[in-house]
């Protein structure tokens, strides 16, 4: 089953992948200003997100090859591949996996380590919205303030909001499957993993998931990597400070 996806523009292709619990749609303003550069760019949902497959099975080895036949079904060489958080993951994993495939990498937000499940809050307020009693985005907004109190975050996940019929509302998400494997996302990149080319990373300068103990983790993997702070950002560091974000990123694949 071939991965869901919004391409714009024309030129080198430039994929970019979403973070956990997110979709290709809210990196679609920051990927249109990508291709007005003269990219091809690819905004691929992963499997149990947005529009793409739902699956039993979870795990960044399953997500590589998931864009490993995506890529092969498009023709796609020699592309630039941004992924954040998650998406972070699978870019590093699918560039040490497949290097030939890969001229640039950039990985906004993660590091290559271990991280602790935190996902909790945010999974069982998605779990408690009642579909049979919500009519309204207004009223799943309400429901899942109960749990999430930051407008922002709530915003980003209720994006997962679709009319499945008129008058019933559902998640894109593939919630259960994601709640039950959610232990997955948290994965070390294996301790082989090495891609060699140039690797840009970027880090919210008030976020915590890339800290100074992180170099050596990523040097380790990526020694061609650089690691450059977005100033005025958190983990949404592309969404926080869109402008700070595209400009490192087209330094880089200038």
């Amino acid at each position: 089953m071939l991965l869901h996806s919004n391409i714009l523009g024309e030129g080198q292709p430039f994929v970019i992948l979403h973070g956990f619990l997110g979709m290709s749609d809210n990196w679609k303003t920051m990927g249109q200003s990508i291709s007005e550069q003269g990219f091809q760019v690819h905004l691929v949902d992963q499997r149990n997100h947005g529009k793409s497959f739902h699956s039993n099975d979870f795990n960044y080895g399953l997500l590589v090859e998931d864009l490993k036949n995506y890529c092969d079904s498009k023709g796609l060489k020699d592309i630039i591949l941004l992924g954040h958080s998650m998406g972070g993951k699978t870019a590093m994993l699918f560039a040490a996996t497949y290097p030939a495939m890969v001229s640039k990498l950039i990985v906004a937000d993660i590091s290559p380590r271990y991280y602790p499940v935190h996902h909790d809050v945010i999974l069982n307020g998605l779990s408690a919205l009642d579909f049979d009693e919500l009519k309204s985005r207004g009223e799943a907004d309400e429901a899942l303030a109960k749990y999430i109190s930051d407008f922002g975050i709530r915003q980003f996940l209720l994006k997962n909001l679709y009319w499945v019929e008129k008058g019933k509302l559902g998640l894109r998400l593939n919630l259960e499957v994601l709640r039950e494997k959610v232990s997955e996302i948290g994965e070390p990149l294996p301790n082989g993993a090495r891609f060699e080319k140039e690797v840009l990373f970027l880090k919210g300068e008030h976020s915590d998931y890339i800290g100074l103990e992180d170099g050596i983790i990523i040097k380790n993997h990526f020694p061609n990597a650089e690691i450059i702070s977005i100033s005025n950002a958190g983990h949404w560091l592309h969404a926080e400070n869109p402008e700070d974000f595209f400009d490192a990123v087209i330094k880089f694949v200038n």
